[in-house]
């Protein structure tokens, strides 16, 4: 924070709440450690009716719908934009640790975030006949609004540094073994 002077007007910047420092780096610790670590994500994912489905991760729901002109109820997000929301949310994530860890204080993070997807395939149901790596999100483009006590080009390498050590981005960006089964 700046106070004023005689000549001078007294500015105010309010920072965002700041993550734990010294966890972060003991985190980062572990993973320089034994960087083979790996944790694992559960979701249970269940169907209201018609595409309304609402997820259980640990103690906090998530609800899914498509809106009316893909026959949902329009009562929550469409699955594209959950997943769209979840790389934000991970950005966020990282563009915050980066921040930390390079000791700059972050006074706004926002991301913007737009992905083109289609769906010709009817998802399988009698639409047209495409090939996996045709469907799903063909371009997804990004923008981050961020300000806070570093220049641009340092809040521009936070940017880089967070987007290329996102685990969520790196999954949509990568190939990865998927496998699906009825259960047992």
């Amino acid at each position: 924070m700046t106070t004023a002077t005689a000549s001078q007007p007294e500015t105010v910047t309010a920072y965002l709440r700041p993550i734990d420092r010294d966890g972060l780096l003991a985190f980062a610790e572990k993973g320089r450690n034994n960087p083979a670590t790996r944790g694992t994500n559960k979701v249970h994912t269940v169907t209201d009716g018609q595409y309304r489905t609402v997820s259980h991760i640990n103690q906090h729901e998530v609800v899914v719908d498509e809106p009316l002109h893909l026959f949902g109820e329009d009562t929550a997000p469409a699955p594209g934009e959950i997943v769209l929301s979840g790389l934000g949310g991970c950005l966020a994530v990282g563009i915050t640790a980066v921040a930390t860890w390079k000791q700059i204080k972050l006074s706004k993070l926002e991301i913007f975030l737009e992905g083109d997807i289609g769906n010709p395939a009817a998802w399988g149901a009698g639409g047209a006949e495409k090939k996996p790596e045709d469907m799903g999100f063909q371009d997804i483009r990004v923008k981050v609004l961020v300000e806070g006590d570093a220049t641009r080009e340092e809040l521009d390498e936070i940017v880089r540094h967070a987007n290329y050590f996102s685990p969520v981005a790196n999954t949509m960006r990568n190939p990865i073994p998927f496998s699906i089964s009825l259960m047992e």
